[in-house]
């Protein structure tokens, strides 16, 4: 985001394709896998020109370390969405700092204590998100004192499903 420092709109390019998990091929288009995401369908959903998604890409494939991030970013599949249709639990965790270690280790330890299954983890970039959250999908509701422990951990402000 430094290197964007000058240009919102260029962040705005760079944090769609970090959210979205897209890459950038060695045409300076962005992709996902082999599918290719025009670049006036970028620029329409962050609300910027097509030449601003152009001019990013491009200056993310003249930086040596930027290119090997971007060229090989993938998206990962997310079970929140589908949690209501496959009858799972989204607990949400939203901490005091985010930046904190072993916020997702002592979460799950709790979760694994009560004996459920996690079918899934995910957790918000602090850089990314506003305020930024821990997500676990369950596969059964959690109880009322998983909840409670969770919300008694360190660096945890709030705890939801």
């Amino acid at each position: 985001m430094e290197k964007f420092e000058g240009s919102p709109s260029q962040q705005a390019v760079v944090r769609l394709l970090l959210e979205r998990g897209f890459s950038i091929n060695d045409e300076g288009r962005v992709v996902s896998g082999e599918i290719e995401i025009p670049n006036t369908q970028i620029a329409r959903e962050i609300d910027v020109d097509r030449r601003v998604v152009d001019s990013t890409t491009q200056a993310l494939l003249d930086d040596d370390e930027l290119r090997d991030i971007f060229r090989n970013i993938s998206a990962v599949p997310s079970l929140m969405d589908l949690a209501p249709v496959l009858d799972f639990t989204v607990v949400r965790v939203k901490p005091t700092d985010a930046d904190a270690a072993g916020i997702v280790a002592r979460v799950t330890e709790v979760v694994a204590d009560e004996g459920l299954s996690i079918r899934q983890v995910l957790s918000d970039d602090p850089e990314f998100a506003d305020e930024p959250m821990l997500y676990l999908i369950l596969d059964t509701d959690p109880s009322g004192k998983l909840l409670k422990r969770v919300r008694d951990l360190p660096h945890v402000r709030e705890v939801s499903f």
